[in-house]
């Protein structure tokens, strides 16, 4: 091999193993971070602050030595694929996706933009090949543990005890859904309480769905995340039809669900900060295991509650994180 041939080849692959903040500060520009949210913004307002809280505590300031852009889906497929493609045209260091559709619409849009996300279950959606070794241009955080569905139907059954038969509201379009019917279908069934699964592809279905809850003398309902954008008009539905609902995210509870258990999402989402940090050092999403959640929370409306007519035992109030009232 000759002499000059030999540099040139040190020399690329020193580039390839730059940190991608030193690669973009030889470029003369300040590293730029995309947030591709499938969500409204509304959803996700406090998620990107503590993101942005998560950056700070690490060194690393907006419009100082980071730029940081949020762009909202406003829960459409096809926008989430427009936003992908533009922040890889847009020659973006790293790429956040907040949900299962953005993370897919990223991983489509580009195979080697690093890309933190936010899903619910990475492995049984086809994201990464597995959680300790992710493989390819992915890692983050999986917003949903192993047992989260029984853990809500029992909730459910806690504060109503003559729950036999109770309905599960899903989304049709969501590579998650067919997980989180299977999860609590099986907690259902270990509890012996009848499920009744109702899938549907948008908001326009959920008259439709609340009424066949009614129909089938639903006692309840388990409302999958997904529908976090549209909390409001099914709290409204459940208090219309009396027909209480347990969801995974704490803002469905403040917009009138009676309770909700699941993630601590400002947790989850201060993490995003640290898997940015890791890459702009120079690590490899395929290196970074996917963390699986630790910190949980358990938020009760007692407002909810009392217009249902519904008693909670002094001991669920005492376990829980927050209570509205």
């Amino acid at each position: 091999m000759r002499r000059r041939e030999f540099i040139t080849l040190l020399g690329g692959a020193a580039a390839v193993a730059w940190p991608l903040a030193s690669r973009a500060q030889q470029a003369g520009r300040t590293p730029l971070i995309g947030i591709l949210d499938f969500f409204p913004s509304a959803a996700s307002a406090d998620s990107i602050e503590h993101f942005q809280q998560g950056l700070r505590e690490l060194g690393y300031f907006n419009g100082r030595n980071i730029r940081v852009e949020y762009h909202s889906a406003e829960q459409r497929s096809d926008l989430a694929a427009t936003l992908a493609a533009d922040l890889v045209r847009r020659e973006v260091e790293i790429i956040v996706a907040i949900a299962t559709p953005a993370a897919h619409a990223a991983k489509n849009a580009t195979a080697t933009v690093p890309i933190v996300m936010q899903v619910s279950d990475p492995l049984a959606t086809g994201l990464v090949a597995s959680l300790a070794r992710p493989g390819g241009n992915l890692t983050g955080v999986s917003s949903s543990g192993p047992d989260l569905a029984g853990k809500r139907l029992e909730l459910l059954r806690e504060l109503r005890p003559d729950l036999a038969r109770v309905a599960f509201l899903g989304a049709a379009n969501d590579p998650n859904a067919r997980t989180f019917l299977n999860e609590t279908q099986g907690a259902a069934d270990s509890i012996g309480v009848r499920l009744q699964p109702l899938l549907v592809t948008g908001p326009e279905e959920f008259d439709a769905a609340f009424a066949m809850m009614i129909q089938e003398h639903a006692q309840g309902v388990i409302v999958q995340p997904l529908f976090v954008g549209h909390r409001a008009k099914l709290a409204e539905l459940a208090a219309r039809h009396r027909m209480p609902m347990v969801a995974e995210q704490r803002t469905f509870a403040l917009a009138g669900s009676l309770a909700a258990y699941g993630v601590n999402r400002s947790a989850l989402s201060r993490r995003w900060a640290y898997f940015v940090d890791k890459i702009l050092k120079g690590a490899k999403p395929a290196d970074l295991p996917v963390e699986l959640p630790t910190t949980f929370e358990l938020v009760i409306n007692l407002k909810t509650a009392k217009a249902l007519g519904l008693e909670v035992s002094p001991t669920l109030l005492a376990r829980a994180d927050e209570v509205i009232e």
